[in-house]
């Protein structure tokens, strides 16, 4: 006849009941691992081979049908306003920077058709000049840094930096495909300029 099993101090769970710091610690340790991926993941983000060239085939789709439908004189501002959205689509909407170009095209129509309701009507009263107040100098280099980070006038310096830096390793990235394309198109040119001067050349000779 099999003896009923006793159960012993040693075989019941050696695990403490969770308290309220092991639970704080527990978070924050996992807070900062998080924090850590997203660190390396930025770090590796914008520096990749492949990342630039699917931003390049990208660049050359939109370039060819913005090609379509804008005329000649604007060329270099429609190259540079298509390669700023592409990059802002290859960003995904996750940083600040991003979302402002992509909505700096219906802000401009918004503003446009507003402009056109509006009416003079009256005197218009002369403002008066704004005076400037003195800022110290590092609140005056962060204002200038807030107004050339798209949609980042009004950050936290901490958040600024780091809109800053996301956004300065994506322009890296679009300077290495744009001169990367540069140098594709001026090889192709070449080597059609060379063979139509042999072709000539063996012309002449015939």
């Amino acid at each position: 006849m099999a003896s009923p099993s006793i159960s012993s101090p040693g075989a019941t769970s050696n695990r403490l009941p969770e308290t309220k710091h092991s639970k704080k610690r527990r978070k924050i340790a996992t807070d900062n691992h998080a924090e850590q991926l997203d660190n390396n993941e930025n770090k590796i983000r914008w520096k990749s081979t492949s990342e630039q060239q699917i931003y390049s085939a990208k660049l050359i789709e939109a370039l060819r049908q913005s090609r379509r439908t804008s005329s000649p004189p604007a060329a270099g501002r429609r190259i540079r306003e298509t390669a700023d959205r592409v990059l802002a689509v290859a960003a995904r909407g996750r940083t600040r920077w991003s979302r402002a170009i992509l909505t700096s095209r219906l802000r401009l129509r918004l503003g446009q058709r507003k402009k056109k309701k509006a009416k003079v009507t009256g005197g218009v009263r002369p403002r008066k000049p704004a005076v400037e107040k003195r800022l110290p100098v590092l609140q005056k280099k962060v204002r200038v840094l807030g107004r050339l980070v798209p949609g980042c006038r009004k950050l936290s310096f901490p958040n600024l930096l780091e809109e800053a830096t996301d956004y300065i390793a994506a322009l890296e990235m679009q300077v290495r495909a744009m001169a990367a394309l540069a140098g594709v198109v001026t090889g192709t040119r070449t080597e059609a300029d060379h063979s139509t001067q042999l072709m000539g050349f063996g012309s002449n000779l015939s």
